[in-house]
């Protein structure tokens, strides 16, 4: 079982192990916060290389708010396609890019609460943005930070909003901005969902495999 006790082992071995592995598509933007914003919009419910395709052709076309507000919608929607639930998404970054320079001057707010305000804006995304772009301490959960922390057996909880609350109160702060690459690098290579490498894995002797019922 993962633990306080050997979080810190755990952290470091991750960070040895993900070396071998492309890093997720959003921490590619994280020198632009608006980039950064937009692509993880995108990734909602969307495989990697997907939304790694669709940021790179919608860059292509924009780059700041008022030029991406500036597209049409159809333009938009062609450009993110097939990204999950693109029509919806392409109406949320003209959103989102309307409120930036309504608001912000066309700057992205360097904080989780004002980044919670922005219609379509989630705590995933709020936090992924302070993190990468901003270097601020703040935890994203996704699905792959959901599952491997209870996986592990370092939280016990039912959904991802229950994972970060747990994960703010019990994980060191010196790993928060870290924990979420660390652990969707993982996840989408080893740790997988279903039927994980475990006969691969450097954790294999540290997790408790709650939940696990096939592996490799």
């Amino acid at each position: 079982m993962v633990t306080n006790r050997n979080i810190d082992t755990v952290i470091r071995t991750l960070k040895r192990l993900v070396r071998r592995w492309k890093e997720p598509v959003v921490g590619h933007y994280k020198q632009d916060p608006f980039a950064t914003l937009i692509s993880c919009l995108l990734s909602l419910r969307t495989k990697d290389e997907t939304t790694r395709s669709a940021s790179e052709r919608l860059f292509r076309l924009a780059r700041t708010p008022r030029t991406l507000l500036a597209l049409p919608v159809r333009t938009i929607e062609r450009a993110i396609y097939p990204v999950g639930f693109y029509r919806t998404k392409a109406r949320t970054l003209h959103v989102v890019c309307r409120t930036l320079l309504e608001r912000y001057g066309g700057l992205v707010p360097a904080d989780l609460d004002e980044l919670l305000t922005i219609k379509g804006v989630g705590r995933k995304t709020a936090n992924l943005v302070i993190t990468l772009a901003f270097r601020q301490d703040g935890i994203c959960v996704d699905t792959h930070v959901h599952r491997i922390s209870n996986r592990w057996g370092y939280v016990r909880t039912k959904t991802p909003e229950e994972t970060e609350q747990a994960l703010r109160q019990t994980l060191p702060r010196r790993h928060w901005q870290i924990y979420n690459d660390l652990l969707v690098t993982f996840g989408q290579n080893l740790c997988h969902p279903t039927s994980p490498w475990c006969s691969r894995c450097p954790l294999e002797r540290a997790c408790a495999k709650v939940g696990v019922r096939h592996s490799r």
